[in-house]
């Protein structure tokens, strides 16, 4: 025992031994990490790595503007300036055709919202129509909240009667309501929502869809249309979502409410200047998650869906008059292409129905992987 002990300190020393040597190369090199760079470059080319040096314009130790794409697609150009159009001027919409027609496929019945009676506030044209016809072609009675309750009427027979068409022979055909409202006045959406009930007997579900952007500088920005911006996408949604819950408090009833936000509230877009918008879209979102927390108590559940760049008819509208857009904003979708308003009726059928059970307070992005990039 005695030996082998022995041996093992002999070995030991010896290890110890040959570490000068290792050390010595330890310190070299750290004594090269803290050496003057800078001076040993006024008389190389290259940095200390044998690199050459030039690279450093890429760096924040460049001179500003040494190279032409400095920034150039990640910032907004203030030459870009888009007004939404006046009520009359605005493109109409048609309801997606073949989407909601009778099928033999299998699918979990929890995504049924038979028997159930939906608000969609802007609901005659864009997002909102096709998320109006969602909720019809999964089976729910809908109340199409608008600004013009013309169009909203007109959408609203074409809703039932592609119904009809593309379910010949159904027991019940979805009843489809129009309805005016301002969903900035209280006063306005208190009415609406008094002639829903009326009309329906009760609400179950709210889509607030009603919403719109412009595009200008923020400091060119009028105030006076930043104010009404402002009133219809941040208060329009607070004020018809307090509006249902309301109601389901007073029934006692569950219900499921979905915001439309953007995933402008996450990001800020490019090339176009939008700030305000991109501001209200945040607050949109984090309304649904407050509220969601809020009403979690009364079985109401609160969340968001996010849309990415969408092909509406307003959209196609704007790349008309400004055709750059179009390859700037897909060369920045991972899927690399814009998406299309079906493309959304999914997402909205599974917030709205009782597949999304145990999901409140979600933010659902629907962008092609705009924003994970």
């Amino acid at each position: 025992m005695f030996k082998s002990t022995l041996l093992r300190q002999v070995s030991k020393a010896s290890t110890t031994a040959v570490r000068p040597s290792t050390f010595t190369a330890a310190t070299a090199l750290s004594q090269r990490a803290f050496s003057n760079g800078a001076i040993a470059r006024e008389k190389s080319n290259k940095d200390d790595d044998g690199t050459d040096e030039r690279h450093d314009e890429y760096s924040t130790s460049g001179k500003p503007g040494a190279f032409e794409n400095e920034g150039n697609f990640s910032r907004t150009d203030n030459r870009i300036k888009v007004e939404y159009p006046e009520e009359a001027d605005l493109p109409p919409s048609r309801p997606v055709q073949g989407r909601g027609s009778f099928h033999f496929k299998r699918t979990l019945s929890s995504f049924s919202l038979e028997d159930r009676v939906g608000v969609v506030t802007g609901g005659a044209r864009g997002l909102g129509l096709v998320m109006s016809q969602a909720m019809v072609v999964s089976g729910a009675d809908v109340a199409i909240v608008d600004l013009n309750k013309e169009e909203g009427q007109r959408q609203a027979e074409q809703l039932m009667s592609n119904f009809r068409y593309e379910n010949p022979g159904a027991e019940k055909v979805p009843k489809v309501t129009a309805h005016y409202a301002d969903v900035s006045k209280p006063d306005s959406v208190n009415a609406a929502l008094a002639e829903i009930i009326k009309d329906h007997g009760k609400i179950d579900h709210l889509v607030t869809s009603a919403g719109f952007t412009e595009n200008f500088d923020a400091i060119a920005y009028p105030h006076d249309r930043m104010q009404k911006l402002w009133g219809v996408n941040v208060d329009g949604t607070y004020l018809f979502a307090i509006g249902v819950a309301k109601h389901l408090m007073e029934r006692k009833a569950p219900g499921s409410i979905v915001f439309i936000g953007s995933m402008s509230g996450a990001i800020v877009n490019v090339p176009q200047p939008q700030a305000p918008y991109n501001a209200a879209k945040a607050a949109v979102r984090h309304l649904a998650s407050s509220l969601a927390v809020e009403w979690a108590h009364a079985g109401i559940r609160v969340n968001c869906i996010s849309p990415g760049y969408m092909l509406t008819a307003l959209t196609k509208k704007i790349l008309d008059d400004n055709p750059e857009l179009a390859q700037k904003w897909t060369s920045l979708i991972p899927q690399g292409k814009m998406g299309r308003p079906e493309d959304l009726m999914g997402a909205v059928t599974f917030l709205l129905s009782d597949a999304s059970g145990y999901v409140t307070g979600a933010d659902l992005r629907v962008d092609g992987g705009y924003t994970v990039t």
